[in-house]
C-alpha cells in the first residue's frame, strides 16, 4: 500500500538541544564524531548521541510505573499500530493549566463521533505543543532540579477518565501533547498506574496533532526497542485516511 505525502502526519519532535525534558534530566547530547571527506575521496558522517529515556516524543512502558509489566521491548507491536480518535480539548486546557481530561469529555466526544471503539489508540490534544520547545510555556516553569518539579503545569489524563477509558472502553495505548499523562501538578502519578496496570502505554510529547481529524487514522508508534526499558524515544506517524 502507498500513502499519498498529505495522508501522512509526523507527531513526533526532533530531537536536538532544545528538546524537553523532565527538570531532574540533563536532555539530549549530540557529539560529531567524523563529517566531511575521507582520504579515499568520499563523503563521510556519523555522530552519537546520548540521551534518557523519558524526554522529547517517547513513549512510557508500563513498567516505568508498574512492577511486573511489559517493557519497552515486550509491548506487543499491535498495541502500538492501529485505529486512533482524537479528543480535543484545547479550550478548557486555554482555560485552565492544570486541566485533567474527564470522562465528560470523552462522553461528549462520543455524541459528537460515534463511541471509542475497544481496541483503539486515544490521542488527547491539549493545545501545549503549539509551545514547544519554550519550557516556561510548556512545561509552566524553565526551572531544573527536583525543585523546579513542583512548579509544573501543565494539562493531562484524570485518573478516573484513565480507569474508565481502560475498563469500559479497552483501548490498548494513549497520548498527548504535554509532557506527561499525568497533569504538572501530579505527586503521585495516578494516571500512569492506572493505565500501567493495564499493560496500556503511553505515548507523551506529541506533535501536530491539530492535522488529525476526531477519527479516521490511523497510528503508528514505533519506539527504539530497549530491552527491559522503562521508555523510549518515539517516532510516531498518522495516517489519515
Amino acid at each position: 500500500m502507498e500513502w499519498k505525502a498529505e495522508q501522512i502526519v509526523d507527531l513526533t519532535h526532533s530531537y536536538d538541544q532544545t528538546t524537553i525534558y523532565w527538570p531532574t534530566e540533563k536532555g539530549f547530547t549530540l557529539e560529531k564524531e567524523f563529517e566531511g571527506p575521507t582520504g579515499k575521496g568520499y563523503f563521510y558522517a556519523a555522530n552519537r548521541f546520548c540521551s534518557p529515556e523519558h524526554g522529547g516524543t517517547h513513549l512510557d512502558a508500563p513498567f516505568h510505573f508498574a512492577e511486573g509489566k511489559e517493557t519497552v521491548d515486550q509491548i506487543p507491536l499491535g498495541n502500538l499500530i492501529g485505529s486512533a480518535v482524537l479528543v480535543d480539548v484545547r479550550d478548557a486546557a486555554a482555560k485552565n493549566r492544570d486541566y485533567q481530561v474527564s470522562i465528560r469529555d470523552f462522553e461528549n466526544w462520543e455524541k459528537a463521533n460515534g463511541k471509542i471503539p475497544a481496541g483503539s489508540i486515544v490521542i488527547l490534544r491539549t493545545g501545549f505543543s503549539r509551545f514547544w520547545p519554550d519550557r516556561k510555556k510548556y512545561l509552566g516553569t524553565d526551572g531544573r532540579g527536583p525543585e523546579a518539579v513542583k512548579r509544573l503545569r501543565f494539562p493531562g489524563l484524570h485518573p478516573e477518565a484513565a480507569e474508565w477509558l481502560a475498563g469500559q472502553r479497552k483501548i490498548k495505548s494513549v497520548g498527548i501533547d504535554t509532557a506527561s499523562i499525568d497533569y504538572g501538578p501530579s505527586t503521585h502519578f495516578e494516571t500512569h498506574r492506572a493505565l500501567f496496570a493495564k499493560n496500556i502505554p503511553a505515548f507523551e510529547n506529541l506533535a501536530n496533532l491539530e492535522k488529525l481529524p476526531p477519527r479516521g487514522f490511523t497510528v503508528f508508534a514505533l519506539p527504539m526497542k530497549i530491552q527491559g526499558g522503562s521508555g523510549a524515544p518515539l517516532r510516531i506517524v498518522a495516517i489519515l485516511e
